[in-house]
């Protein structure tokens, strides 16, 4: 059974804007293309999800956002990690890792 594009678990989300944004600073659109690649095309995150959460981690203090121009001449919101962004998202990894073992250990036994 080939996977299907599918909708992310809750609380994954968050943490795949913040990876992506650790390579450096994206519009919105490019942010959803990079989780789209980077996942062979499996999670296909759509604009009623990504931007609720990029308002969330804005507010939260661990993106900043400006508008600028993009590539294509138009003007869009372009997303930065915070240095509090890259903490967070240190200790998201370390939790993500520890949680897929434990699923792991489970689907094991």
């Amino acid at each position: 059974m080939e996977p299907k594009k599918s909708d992310l678990l809750q609380g994954t989300l968050d943490l795949l804007v913040l990876k992506t944004l650790a390579a450096g600073t994206l519009h919105g659109y490019a942010i959803a293309q990079r989780i789209l690649v980077a996942s062979r095309e499996t999670l296909d995150v759509q604009q009623g999800s990504l931007y609720p959460a990029l308002h969330r981690l804005e507010r939260k203090k661990l993106v900043e956002a400006a508008w600028r121009q993009s590539e294509n001449g138009r003007m869009a919101k372009f997303y930065t990690l915070t240095k509090t962004g890259r903490k967070q998202l240190a200790t998201e990894l370390d939790q993500w890792e520890q949680y897929s073992k434990a699923i792991g250990w489970v689907l094991e036994g």
